[in-house]
């Protein structure tokens, strides 16, 4: 039996198609709106290989606000929205930076007036943990004060955040929760579907797969003199597919009709630090490939040491991450493979 249909903004692009494949296995109709403009149609197709179901899907530029408005008028009938819709490159949003303002915010405006017109009661938006800017202590809990992000795509998601609470106070029938991702990394398990940068990645991880798949030459990592145990950035890199899992509790948890408050936050991270160099020396043992990197000065803006507190999350939700840091570095190297294989 269904348990009703969910939008999900952005729905053919890394996290989405994760998140839509465990909808569907809990039982969620899925529809996927999608420019198209960061992800590919075959992933619709994707999806289908994995679940046994092909979503609907709607190619809609959800910053336009009268696509936007006739793609929700069309799935009215939809009770939540899971929002991925957004630019997310560090590097190009400070090159660019209206151009994230106008694409990330307008896409969330637009989707959450049709919200409000078309009477949709839940709303999950896909945060970051950039929010948190470079905190005083560790590890970092939803209590922690947002700061001004080091990037327009970081602060892109505060200013978001701030829109949503204050949509939330204004209409109280309207409920909604954001999560604050740490470092998602990792595939699922089939291959099928992984992350597919546009160009040269930002991310450490895909990075390291195309080096090793002879696609980039070089992974330059970023400063040895952090005070860590290698002298490496610490993060904490959680599996897209524990991700994944966490929007299915959310969505659950706004159904269920327990929120306290009608708006909420949680951290979505592993509460463990690893180095680069952990994930390069996990990698070369877990694949048996070597990396050509070389140390190189520190990249302005980034932070020492970023972990989370997922206690709220485990004791809301009843969600923890399970997957190892051997399971994302053998999922993301598998998806690297069986995608140039293509």
């Amino acid at each position: 039996m269904s348990r009703g249909k969910v939008i999900i903004t952005g729905g053919c692009g890394y996290i989405g198609s994760h998140t839509s494949v465990e909808l569907i296995k809990n039982k969620f109709d899925v529809v996927i709106f999608d420019d198209l403009s960061n992800s590919k149609e075959f992933i619709m197709d994707r999806i289908y290989q994995i679940a046994g179901v092909k979503p609907a899907f709607e190619k809609v530029d959800l910053s336009n606000p009268i696509e936007a408005d006739r793609a929700y008028y069309k799935h009215s009938d939809a009770h939540s929205i899971i929002n991925f819709a957004a630019f997310k490159a560090v590097g190009e949003s400070v090159e660019k930076p209206i151009l994230y303002y106008k694409n990330n915010l307008y896409t969330l405006i637009n989707s959450i007036e049709a919200q409000k017109k078309y009477g949709i009661k839940n709303f999950i938006f896909s945060s970051s943990a950039t929010v948190y800017g470079n905190p005083n202590r560790l590890p970092i809990t939803e209590s922690f004060q947002t700061k001004r992000a080091f990037s327009p795509y970081g602060n892109s998601k505060k200013i978001a955040e701030e829109i949503l609470e204050d949509f939330s106070k204004a209409y109280p029938e309207f409920k909604t929760i954001s999560l604050r991702y740490f470092n998602p990394i990792g595939a699922h398990e089939s291959g099928l579907i992984g992350e597919l940068p546009n160009g040269i990645p930002n991310n450490l991880l895909p990075y390291v797969t195309q080096c090793a798949a002879g696609v980039l030459k070089e992974l330059q990592v970023f400063g040895n003199d952090y005070n860590t145990k290698d002298g490496t950035p610490i993060r904490d890199y959680v599996h897209v597919v524990d991700l994944a899992k966490a929007h299915v509790k959310a969505l659950e948890r706004l159904l269920s009709g327990n929120m306290k408050e009608n708006y909420d936050v949680y951290n979505l991270g592993t509460g463990k630090g690893v180095t680069v160099m952990d994930i390069i020396n996990t990698f070369e043992k877990v694949t048996k490939e070597k990396i050509n990197y070389r140390i190189t000065k520190r990249r302005a803006g980034d932070v020492q040491a970023l972990f989370a507190s997922a206690e709220k999350a485990k004791n809301n939700l009843g969600w923890e991450a399970t997957l190892s840091l051997e399971n994302m570095i053998e999922t993301s190297w598998n998806w690297e493979k069986t995608f140039r294989d293509m």
